[in-house]
């Protein structure tokens, strides 16, 4: 059975596009199949796996109108929409500026917060064990469409000032998903951007008195190699001290998802 895994956070710079791009790499090269979906108008993640903008080629927010029009999104819409990134093989479904609109466009549809459950529950989407969305920095309808949908919620903190401002806030729309969503459960909390600093030492005992055994033990080092893997559009080896911290964090995952 499919694990869908939402990213997310209310704050923008906390690393999950990064971790998303990074996560799906390393469950590839454990043997599974994976999914990622931009669900954010900025196609951070899309430029990430290399999309162009193609014309012609359908993004998720054609997906997301199909599926309010009556249920009409074809297997064929949704094999056009699913691009495989070329330095990784990572497929994904992208995103441009058209869903900056969502909340415009999706405001009087019924069932607004089911849209996107509906999409992902189609039988096209089972022959992958992960699908992994990227969240914009935002708590509207979209990041409720991504938690309704979800089996987990992953939650990047970057290990700074402020770091817990937004977390506490997101913690009342995962309540209010939930609710739609009971099984959806909080997979954990991934501290990002991490450094020897006080600062992070304070964030880091915050987070885990907060949160316990949900915060990872594998933790994201503040390092450019994470801007040059973005830049060069390909997720980061396991050689590097950050590739090997997400291949940790992988392996962390697929335990906490069994």
């Amino acid at each position: 059975m499919k694990k869908i895994i939402s990213v997310a956070n209310q704050k923008g710079g906390v690393g999950k596009t990064t971790t998303v791009v990074n996560l799906a790499a390393n469950l590839k090269r454990e043997g599974y199949n994976v999914l990622c979906i931009d669900l954010d108008g900025q196609g951070n993640l899309s430029d990430y796996l290399g999309y162009t903008g193609d014309e012609g080629t359908p993004v998720i927010t054609d997906l997301i109108k199909a599926e309010m029009s009556k249920n009409i999104t074809t297997d064929d819409m949704i094999n056009a929409a699913i691009l495989t990134s070329t330095a990784d093989g990572i497929d994904y479904i992208p995103s441009d500026i058209s869903l900056s609109m969502a909340d415009m466009f999706m405001a009087s549809a019924i069932g607004r917060e089911m849209i996107l459950r509906k999409l992902l529950s189609k039988a096209i989407f089972d022959k992958y064990d992960y699908i992994i969305i990227d969240c914009l920095p935002s708590l509207g309808i979209l990041v409720v469409n991504a938690l309704v949908a979800a089996n987990g919620v992953l939650i990047p903190v970057q290990t700074q000032k402020f770091a817990l401002n937004g977390i506490i806030q997101f913690e009342e729309i995962i309540a209010m998903a939930k609710e739609l969503n009971p099984t959806l459960s909080v997979y954990g909390v991934i501290e990002t951007m991490c450094d020897n600093t006080n600062m992070t030492k304070g964030v880091d005992e915050a987070l885990k008195s907060r949160y316990g055994n949900l915060v990872f033990e594998s933790r994201i080092s503040k390092s450019v190699v994470a801007s040059n893997s973005t830049a060069e559009q390909k997720a980061m080896t396991i050689n590097t001290k950050l590739g090997g911290q997400y291949a940790e964090l992988t392996r962390e995952l697929i335990e906490r998802c069994k």
